[in-house]
């Protein structure tokens, strides 16, 4: 059975950080006639080998199913898929000084979540987005996909960021960028949660408007866990802009969301 073109162009990709095919096929114990047919985009791999794949090369199976230009910025915030080299990049020492400096396992919170906050471009718009995290070589990786449907537009608008995250002292700190215009870098910070069982994680965000003006902007996000695993496209097709008045999003995720500041108040803050 054929696959999307996009996975065999995927797999190239992956394979060129190593010195060769054959040395790919060896590490993954494969044959090479029939490997070579997954790059050929001849035959599919079957699950478990698909699951073989995905874990030698750090990625999950939705992710290596991209289209080849998505996937090809996503790996580029990996750099552990760099084989072929051993050039220290500047920024390899900061990310691993980060990581070094993570005081908490961040493992209980790898999975899918609802991103929600007032849209900085849509003003008076409730923005729920889907966020995913997970782990690769002992390090969080994490997208955040927007779905929003423009009136002038007949087709939704797909905005991907794609970022890291570190939990450090007490706080969950997230960069990311977005990765299809590479326009903005947008920054998270999170409080934890203590409870065995998460259910929502709150913070601010801080990014820049995608209006013509491109003001910075603060608000305050509440992130709402969804599992493990999910129907994604059940899940992203709830993603997209609300009015304040909707009746499906629940009532205290708008309450946590307003930005509202008390008379007192000299800093703009974030709320437990």
């Amino acid at each position: 059975m054929a696959l999307s073109s996009d996975f065999s162009k995927n797999l190239q990709l992956l394979c060129s950080y190593y010195k060769s095919i054959a040395e790919v096929c060896r590490r993954l114990g494969f044959n090479r006639a029939q490997f070579n047919r997954y790059l050929n985009g001849t035959h599919k791999p079957s699950a478990n080998t698909m699951l073989k794949i995905c874990e030698f090369f750090g990625v999950e199976e939705f992710e290596i199913m991209m289209p080849q230009n998505q996937f090809k910025l996503l790996i580029q915030v990996r750099p552990q898929l760099h084989t072929t080299e051993n050039v220290r990049l500047p920024e390899t020492t900061h990310f691993e000084t980060l990581a070094r400096s993570s005081t908490h396992d961040l493992d209980k919170y790898l999975g899918y979540y609802f991103e929600y906050y007032l849209s900085m471009a849509h003003p008076g718009k409730l923005l729920r987005t889907l966020v995913c995290f997970t782990k690769v070589n002992q390090k969080i990786y994490y997208q955040r996909t927007e779905r929003i449907v423009e009136q002038s537009h007949r087709k939704p608008y797909h905005g991907v960021y794609l970022g890291m995250a570190n939990f450090l002292v007490d706080r969950i700190f997230m960069v990311d960028y977005e990765s299809l215009t590479k326009h903005e870098i947008s920054q998270t910070i999170l409080f934890p949660t203590f409870k065995n069982r998460i259910t929502q994680l709150k913070g601010l965000k801080i990014g820049v408007s995608g209006s013509g003006e491109r003001m910075p902007i603060c608000t305050r996000v509440v992130y709402e866990y969804l599992g493990a695993s999910i129907n994604i496209t059940k899940a992203f097709a709830l993603c997209g802009l609300y009015d304040l008045s909707a009746t499906d999003i629940d009532d205290s995720i708008k309450a946590a969301v307003k930005n509202e500041m008390e008379p007192h108040e000299v800093h703009f803050r974030a709320r437990y």
